[in-house]
């Protein structure tokens, strides 16, 4: 007779990340963790790769500059737990035990390493599997500073810090990343016997291997090649490093997927960037928030672009800024947009308009074929279809309180240095006469000129500067 061998269910991920620490060597007020990387804080890179593994419960520990961490970070799911003062990384564990339940696996993540891999991650729980304590594992040409992994034949017996290894340890490349999935009641169990008789004087988590093996427990070691994703941070200099690392590969995926990149070695993604097919994009350009390209779009050399959407063969030319925040922008299909342009929250293009330099356009919609091109601000207006706004010229949105709306029907012709102040309609067909200040709305079809008269007087002359004495 056959018998049932399937498994239960594996027990529920319970994370806990390490925040606690000064980061000294960062030489900064700012907690180490709210340092940037591609544009978000540390610890923001790790909470996103947990949240994907769908934990029962994250738990962050926080300590030096624990306001203002929790304030940077807190959101539905979080609690934190305070370590205060900083007596090593067991000591932090520690706090957090109370609020792990005995029936999960813990998962052990520290906050300044960033790039950790979520599958790497699934793969290191998968090992403990509840019964087993597993460590992720690397091996370093230089390994300078981390905690040495100690076998016996393939069995792990032990983790040896750097300043407690003996010489014969101290060759060994092998070492542990900070980051382990333990079965919660016996990680609970080792924590509440931790000493700190060793050379720093500090709680050691890395000692709960030590006790695994005592106890009998199996111990495994998870060893990945990528040293990307057990980087941490501990100084400037190694924030810049790893910050170019990840942009390089950042870069190497777009190009696989067909991106034609100037130089891979300067570009910068500081978010989301989906690009369609054939996208080019020149030198030194800044990608923040969600960014979308479609098929065709060419980007110029110098370009920060935010929170947008960019649609086929749109062409955003050198130095513009264009950044939609919470609202957003978009740019039409085969627009064009630069050089020296500015497109602020709101903005949002139709198919074919021009934006030319020294234009600024802020919660303005232009409808297809309009233009601007060159020293302009467009804000709080309606633009309809082919409609050309001259050199010089602004809607006049805001009344010192209250911002206005400016409403500029299809074909209309806005000469140059005219001022809109709104709010105020622009009838279809409509012509204004440049060096006009428009308080009133005018007919579709006509000129509308409103300037004082020109007067030239005979035989004026200038003043001179009287001869000093």
């Amino acid at each position: 007779m056959a018998t049932d061998n399937l498994a239960g269910p594996p027990p529920p991920v319970d994370v806990v990340i390490m925040a606690a620490g000064k980061g000294t060597r960062m030489m900064s007020s700012l907690p180490k963790v709210l340092h940037r990387l591609a544009g978000l804080p540390l610890i923001s890179h790790v909470l996103h790769t947990a949240r994907s593994l769908q934990a029962r419960n994250t738990v962050v520990i926080t300590g030096h500059g624990a306001d203002a961490v929790e304030a940077a970070i807190g959101g539905p799911g979080l609690q934190f737990a305070r370590q205060m003062p900083q007596l090593g990384t067991g000591h932090a564990v520690q706090q957090a035990a109370p609020l792990l339940a005995d029936d999960g696996v813990v998962l052990v993540l520290s906050g300044d390493v960033p790039l950790i891999h979520a599958d790497t991650l699934r793969a290191l729980v998968a090992a403990c599997d509840g019964k087993r304590l597993a460590l992720l594992t690397i091996q370093l040409n230089d390994p300078t500073g981390y905690g040495r992994v100690v076998r016996e034949g393939d069995a792990v017996r032990a983790i040896v810090e750097h300043k407690d290894a003996s010489d014969a340890q101290r060759t060994i490349t092998e070492v542990y990343s900070g980051i382990m999935a333990a079965p919660a009641r016996a990680l609970k169990s080792w924590l509440a016997r931790l000493d700190n008789h060793n050379a720093q004087g500090e709680f050691y988590l890395t000692d709960v291997v030590g006790m695994a093996v005592a106890d009998g427990m199996e111990v495994v070691a998870h060893t990945i090649a990528d040293p990307l994703q057990v980087a941490g941070i501990n100084s400037p200099a190694q924030l810049a490093e790893l910050e170019r690392a990840h942009q390089l590969r950042t870069a190497q995926a777009l190009m696989e997927r067909g991106v034609r990149l100037q130089d891979p070695a300067r570009l910068d993604v500081r978010g989301t960037l989906e690009c369609g097919s054939d996208v080019e994009i020149d030198v030194n350009c800044v990608f923040e928030g969600h960014v979308h390209l479609a098929d065709g779009v060419k980007i110029g050399a110098n370009c920060v672009i935010a929170h947008c959407a960019i649609e086929r063969g749109a062409v955003i030319q050198a130095f513009t800024h264009i950044d939609g925040e919470k609202v957003g922008v978009t740019v039409g299909e085969n627009a064009r947009v630069g050089p020296f342009a500015r497109l602020r929250p709101g903005a949002h293009l139709g198919a074919e308009v021009h934006i030319g330099n020294f234009v600024e356009v802020k919660n303005a919609t232009l409808a297809a074929g309009s233009k601007a091109n060159h020293l302009a601000y467009v804000g709080d207006a309606s633009v309809g279809e082919r409609v050309n706004f001259g050199a010089g010229s602004i809607t006049a949105n805001y009344d010192g309180v209250n911002k206005h709306r400016t409403v500029i029907e299809a074909d209309v012709q806005v000469g140059s240095n005219c001022v809109l102040v709104a709010p105020v309609t622009l009838g279809a067909g409509s012509t204004i006469g440049g060096g006009s200040t428009i308080t009133k709305d005018t007919p579709a079809g006509t000129l509308t000129v409103a300037r004082g008269k020109q007067v030239s007087v005979a035989g004026w002359k200038r003043p001179v500067k009287k001869p000093k004495p």
